[in-house]
């Protein structure tokens, strides 16, 4: 029988229940680390940074006050000259996530517009040029006029993010992200798990209004099974990312340059699949 003392926290003993379930969710993040040679001395640099990041920002006991190393020193046991040191030292990583790249512009405006999308929703197959309806020209030049339109249509073909028919263009929706890129998959990697961790932990916490994070889970399943679920989860999960993606386009160009307009959000699916007898 499980002691409902043990999942109680204190300052000394946090929940076990928390300490297996990051155990749980660091597990894939240090398959990758370690696939990519990072290693946990080098994790260990990052992890003090972002403690010592995290407990500045948002462990204030005044909002405009900044907690003094001491404090830090406190909250997270990083010792206090570690703490001098990172607050003293410009981190390298210190500038935003790249912005969202042309290529992403293109295809948000490209599903999102009416003019690039069908009665259904559907993006339509562009022509490369001209003025007889729709172009991909005209649809790269909207978004930036420093990039010539034939030099995106190239990366976008290598990217297999579209596919040329003849003279027309058509959106691949079956590869939005540009995998074979790896500095923008991480933008995406970042963005997504962050947002998602996010979420979960603002669920947990209970400080603010929970956020819709809701999943399917099944044991028990055939390969073949698992396959037709995965294409029906695929299948529905874009008609939800195509319309909410319709819609934020919309509301965006109307709030545009709006006093408030200075939020975000992040919808999205994910399917995972693995046999059982395999960790997770």
């Amino acid at each position: 029988m499980t002691d409902p003392e043990q999942n109680k926290s204190s300052p000394a003993q946090p929940p076990e229940s928390l300490l297996q379930a990051v155990r749980h969710l660091l597990k894939p993040l240090i398959k990758l680390l370690i696939r990519h040679g990072i290693t946990l001395p080098m994790l260990n640099e990052i992890l003090k940074r972002t403690y010592v990041e995290v407990a500045d920002s948002d462990f204030r006991l005044e909002p405009e006050a900044p907690p003094s190393d001491s404090r830090i020193s406190l909250l997270t046991r990083v010792h206090r000259k570690d703490v001098r040191r990172l607050r003293e030292q410009q981190p390298e990583d210190s500038a935003p996530l790249s912005t969202t790249s042309l290529g992403a512009q293109i295809v948000a405006q490209w599903t999102g517009s009416p003019d690039y999308t069908d009665k259904s929703g559907a993006p339509l197959a562009l022509h490369r040029s001209g003025t007889d309806g729709p172009s991909f020209e005209a649809l790269v030049t909207s978004l930036s006029k420093d990039v010539r339109p034939r030099v995106v249509l190239d990366e976008l073909l290598r990217q297999h993010l579209v596919v040329m028919e003849g003279d027309l263009i058509r959106l691949n929706q079956s590869a939005f992200l540009p995998r074979d890129d790896f500095d923008q998959l991480m933008v995406h990697f970042s963005r997504n798990l962050h947002d998602h961790l996010a979420t979960a932990e603002q669920n947990v916490a209970g400080e603010r209004q929970s956020l819709p994070e809701r999943s399917v889970y099944y044991t028990g399943l055939s390969a073949t099974s698992v396959k037709k679920l995965a294409k029906l989860a695929e299948e529905k999960g874009m008609q939800a990312i195509l319309e909410v993606n319709r819609e934020a386009s919309a509301l965006s160009e109307a709030d545009g340059g709006q006093p408030g307009a200075d939020h975000r959000i992040t919808f999205g699916i994910y399917v995972h699949t693995a046999d059982e007898e395999q960790p997770q």
